[in-house]
């Protein structure tokens, strides 16, 4: 038994509201390689891509960013020889599964931007998903600009 003491709580209470507290944790999905794509002069647009790993089923209901008040859920697919490119309502997140938002197939687009976006930018993105117990829950990410053929800042070189 822990009799150590912090002020006037015992220490393993102390530890073990931390332990629960932990984004860690707390997380129903884990993202991973986030980025968003960079943009030229007079691009209004893009997409951020990443991989959803669900800890528990979850949905990816909406995505916002200070930089735009429109983003949105998207999935790119070929209809009759003909790319299109629609928002959905959400994408499934099955336990243990990882799910991958890449060009061509399921992204997050970022619309009517304030300014381009340029390599190594960071950009504050919000994802918010639906559990399976209808509870919502957000996270925070700080996501990299890259290149406009997806290379991080640190990978391009001067000619």
């Amino acid at each position: 038994m822990l009799s150590a003491r912090f002020g006037n709580k015992p220490l393993g209470v102390l530890l073990l509201a931390l332990l629960y507290m932990s984004p860690a944790q707390a997380q129903s999905v884990t993202v991973k390689d986030a980025w968003i794509r960079g943009t030229v002069q007079g691009q209004t647009a893009t997409g951020a891509f990443m991989e959803l790993t669900g800890k528990t089923n979850a949905r990816l209901i909406g995505v916002t960013t200070p930089l735009t008040r429109s983003a949105e859920v998207h999935h790119m697919k070929m209809e009759n020889g003909v790319m299109k490119m629609f928002p959905v309502d959400g994408i499934d997140v099955p336990a243990g599964t990882t799910v991958r938002l890449a060009s061509g197939g399921y992204h997050l687009m970022l619309m009517n931007l304030q300014k381009p976006l340029n390599p190594g930018d960071k950009v504050p993105l919000q994802l918010t998903f639906e559990l399976a117990d209808k509870k919502r829950e957000t996270v925070d990410l700080s996501v990299e600009v890259r290149d406009i053929k997806g290379r991080p800042a640190a990978h391009q070189h001067q000619h």
